[in-house]
Order: C-alpha cells, then sequence, then structure tokens
C-alpha cells in the first residue's frame, strides 16, 4: 500500500507516505519482514504449482512409455488431456471468489490446496484413461480456489517498498514449477515402466503438502480483516509486520486509516458490489477490458504453440529425439525463469507501460522471424533453419516474460479496487482458461492441417496485440493500490477519498514522523 488520496503539504501521496517509511528497515535485516516473506514465498509458489501442471503434459508427450500406457493421443484426444485441467477450473470460478471474499484468503487456499492433494493421488495411481482425465480435471478445479487467492494475499500482506515486485515475482515462478516438471521427466525418461512419469506426478505434490500444513499460520489479508469489521486484528497484522509490532507507527497509521477509509468510501458509494458493478462504470469498463485483454494475450501470443506443443514444433524441423526435445524444454524453462525474475524486479524502474510495450513489439518481431525460418526449413530443410527457429523460440519468450509473466497478474490486480479485487481477478483466470481451452484445442488440428502456416494467424494477432496495448495500458508506476483510483474513474473520486480520509489528520502523521526514526527519505517510494 501507499498513501493513497491523502497528502501532506509540501508533496504527493507517494512522497509522504515514503517519508513515513523507515529507510533502515530492510527485508533482510528484519526477523519481521524475514518472517513475513517466508510466508509470502509459501503463497508464491502456487504458481509453481499451476507451471507445473501447465508443462508436465508436454514432458509426457515425448515419454515413450506413456504414450504406450495411454494409447498415443494426437489431435482432439490429445487437445481434451491439455484442455481438461482448464475445464475443472472453469468449473471452480463461480464459488472461488465467494470463498476468498466470505471465508478469507488463507481458507480459500488452504481448500484449494486439500482438493489438489486428492487429485495427485489420483492421478499418480491412474490406471487409465479416464481415471488420468478425473485427475487433471480436479487439479484443475482445486487449483482455481488457490490461484484466486494466494496473488490477492501476497499484495494486500507486503511491506509497501516490495509489493509491486513480488506480486509480480508472482507469475514469474510459474516456470519454477515448469522446471521441475521438465527436470524430473528429463531424468526418469530412461525408466523403462510406468513410474516413468508417475515420480513426476507424484513430484506434484510438494507444494500442496507445504500449503495444507502451514496456510492457516500466515497472516491474514488486513484488507479482509477490515471488511470484515475486524478492525483491531488488522491493525496488529499490519503492526506485526511492518513495524515490529509497534500499532502506533505512522506508517501502519498511514496504512491503517487509508484502507479503512478506502473500504469505507466503497461501501457508500457501492452498496451493490455484485458482478454488475465490474461494468457499472466507465472506470471499471476500462479495467475490464484492460483485465480480459491481457489475460487472452497472455495465451493468444503464440506462445501456447510452445508451451504444450513443443514436441509438435520441434518435430517440424527434424528434431525427433525424445532426449532432445526434453532436453530444450527445460533449458528454455530455465531461460524464461531468469528473463520473468529479472524483469519483476524491474517493474518500478522502468514502469509497466513501457515493459508491456516492449514485450509485445518484440513478441512480434521474434515470432515473424520464427515463421520465416521455419517456412525455409519446409521449402529447403537444412540444420541453419532448424537452429534459427529454436534461437527465435529462445528471442520471443525472453520478450514474452518481460510483460506477460510477471505483469499480468501483479497489473490486474493493482488496478481493481477492494471491493472488487477477488471478482476481478476471477474474471482474468476464467478468460485465461477459455484462451487456453481454445488454444488447447485448436493449435494440435492446425498444426495437423496446415502446418508451419498457422504461426501467420499469430503474427497479425501481434500485430493487434501492439495496437491495443499502445493505446489501453495505463501507467502505474509507484502508486499504492487505492491510488489508481484517480486513473481509471476520474479526479472525483481521489478528491472524495481524500475527503473520506480526513478524519486523519496530517499534523499528527507529522507529529509521529518526527519523534520517530522515519524522516525525510523522500527517494524511498512505495
Amino acid at each position: 500500500m501507499g498513501a493513497g488520496a491523502v497528502t501532506t503539504a509540501g508533496g504527493s501521496g507517494n512522497e509522504a507516505f515514503a517519508h513515513l517509511m523507515d529507510p533502515n528497515r530492510k527485508w533482510y535485516n528484519n526477523r519481521r519482514l524475514i518472517a513475513l516473506h517466508g510466508w509470502i514465498v509459501l503463497l508464491l509458489i502456487t504458481s509453481s504449482i499451476n507451471g507445473f501442471d501447465g508443462s508436465i503434459l508436454n514432458s509426457f508427450q515425448s515419454l515413450q512409455v506413456w504414450n504406450d500406457y495411454f494409447g498415443t493421443p494426437a489431435g482432439g484426444r490429445l487437445g481434451l488431456l491439455n484442455a481438461i485441467q482448464n475445464i475443472g477450473s472453469l468449473a471452480g470460478y463461480p464459488f472461488a471468489p465467494y470463498l476468498s471474499d466470505g471465508l478469507g484468503r488463507r481458507p480459500t487456499i488452504w481448500i484449494g490446496s486439500a482438493i489438489m492433494l486428492v487429485a495427485v493421488v489420483l492421478q499418480s495411481a491412474a490406471q487409465n484413461w479416464g481415471m488420468f482425465i478425473g485427475a487433471r480435471f480436479l487439479i484443475g478445479f482445486g487449483l482455481t480456489f488457490a490461484v484466486n487467492s494466494a496473488p490477492l494475499l501476497v499484495t494486500e500482506i507486503a511491506y509497501p517498498k516490495y509489493r509491486a515486485s513480488l506480486t509480480s515475482l508472482y507469475n514469474a515462478l510459474w516456470y519454477s514449477g515448469n522446471i521441475i516438471a521438465t527436470w524430473s521427466t528429463f531424468g526418469t525418461q530412461h525408466i523403462n515402466n510406468n513410474w516413468a512419469w508417475r515420480i513426476p506426478s507424484i513430484l506434484q505434490g510438494i507444494v500442496p503438502v507445504l500449503q495444507f500444513l502451514l496456510m492457516f499460520f500466515a497472516p491474514e489479508s488486513p484488507r479482509w480483516l477490515i471488511s470484515k469489521g475486524k478492525d483491531e486484528q488488522a491493525l496488529q497484522t499490519l503492526a506485526y509486520y511492518h513495524a515490529d509490532g509497534n500499532d502506533q507507527d505512522p506508517l501502519v497509521q498511514f496504512e491503517f486509516q487509508e484502507i479503512k477509509s478506502a473500504i469505507d468510501f466503497d461501501r457508500e458509494i457501492s452498496a451493490n458490489v455484485g458482478w454488475k458493478s465490474l461494468i457499472a462504470t466507465p472506470g471499471n469498463r476500462r479495467r475490464i477490458i484492460i483485465i480480459v485483454a491481457i489475460a487472452f494475450f497472455s495465451q493468444w501470443s503464440g506462445n501456447g504453440l510452445v508451451s504444450y506443443y513443443l514436441k509438435v514444433v520441434l518435430e517440424s524441423i527434424g528434431i525427433t529425439s525424445a532426449t532432445i526435445q526434453i532436453l530444450i524444454s527445460g533449458i528454455l524453462a530455465i531461460w524464461n525463469l531468469f528473463w520473468a525474475v529479472a524483469a519483476s524486479f524491474c517493474v518500478e524502474r522502468f514502469g509497466r507501460r513501457p515493459l508491456f510495450l516492449t514485450s509485445a513489439f518484440g513478441m512480434l518481431l521474434a515470432f515473424v522471424f520464427q515463421t520465416v525460418c521455419t517456412a525455409r526449413y519446409n521449402i529447403a530443410p537444412t540444420g541453419a533453419s532448424a537452429h534459427a527457429v529454436i534461437a527465435f523460440i529462445f528471442i520471443f519468450y525472453a520478450f514474452y516474460d518481460l510483460a506477460f509473466t510477471p505483469l499480468i497478474v501483479s497489473y490486474t490486480v493493482e488496478i481493481l479496487p477492494y471491493s472488487l479485487r477477488a471478482k476481478g481477478f476471477n474474471v482474468f483466470n476464467f478468460t485465461v482458461s477459455v484462451a487456453l481451452i481454445f488454444n488447447q484445442y485448436v493449435n494440435p488440428i492446425a498444426l495437423s492441417h496446415i502446418g508451419w502456416k498457422y504461426y501467420i494467424v499469430y503474427c497479425c494477432w501481434l500485430a493487434a496485440e501492439c495496437t491495443f496495448l499502445w493505446f489501453m495500458i495505463v501507467e502505474t508506476k509507484n502508486l499504492s493500490l487505492e491510488e489508481t483510483a484517480a486513473l481509471f474513474d476520474g479526479e472525483g473520486a481521489s478528491t472524495n477519498l481524500h475527503n473520506a480520509t480526513r478524519e486523519v489528520r496530517h499534523e499528527d502523521f507529522d507529529e509521529k514522523a518526527s519523534d520517530s526514526a522515519y524522516t525525510g527519505n523522500n527517494d524511498l517510494k512505495a
């Protein structure tokens, strides 16, 4: 959180808020912040489950024993296998935001982990096609609850200085699951029985086990607590993790009052925060248009070809060895993690808009060259053309990871006000699943019928993405969760929230700030 609409004389809200943070309080030299970041890691690795599950079938397709056991799925049957997890996610979406807003962030994650544990057992012990498909449906169903709440809890409990980077890290860690899935399968590929795929399936249960055992020891969202009238508990949570337990700390008081004022203001202007609220105002409509668009773009930028059908893509350029296919996939996963994590720590330095635009235009160029090189290989097969295709796949993903890995989740949750955050993020996840299901069904069929010419469709789509992002993405650099209201809802919303928080007197903050060690470092950004 940062300095919402409240301002002090002589500076913006951000400057005032930065003034209240202790410049000596770093995450690595404060045991409370170390503990907080430990809990945040437990939340961030929810994305690892998603990455593991999204990658495991790509590796299984290269295992002969898996293909023998399940009859070498292809075409629509292969599409169903890849899509069934997202179909399971769709089944969970109607319930996820109500659990997240009703029961709380922590219980919702715990419920999702419990469901996924059951699914992992079923998948690891699968005896037939139906049992395997059912397990994957259940994984998607449980994952919906976890991924709906985990990033919300990260952004709502993070220390203000680190919020943007930590929330961006959430989706970046998708690739950590990708790495485990790919390299575990690379290690088991020489096992000449079904343990070659059962062992990686078992590893998928590591994160759900940790969350199942530890989740209720983690802090609950102060915003959720305040929304349920548990103000004292929210204040103590903020104080414990953000100010060494001092509930009179000016930073804690500032955060507490701004959250409380923003939530009270939301209640006053919108007694009904149901689904219609997502499109009830011009500001909310713009939010939803952006959210739906970047959700589609995250799956429809050509990345789905490599993420789910790398085997088919590599075979189209003459690479048929299962070992080489899995090796390329494993190296690509490490490459992606590097770029995604690096980008996560640059979101406040460079801003969201420059990263989105650089990512989109870079992907367009890389995919055009990948298409040209694939066409050349199909006309006159050469090793140089094949190697060029692989190189441009890596270049494409470097650009993709600048924005469409770290920012799609963090940008979505930060532009939504608290009252709509769970529902709006649920719309984002729903859209991703719909886009994935379409991709997973259509891609293998299109590749089998028109081959590399299908890449041209994505070249055109990427050009459309660049145009949309140029006109629609709003910069939110160095703004708090509450402060973005002025960007989407107009200055009137900012003024009204300012008036709602006037009870927090500026002189009180100035007095507390001068009496404490938290003075004068306006270079710190919320």
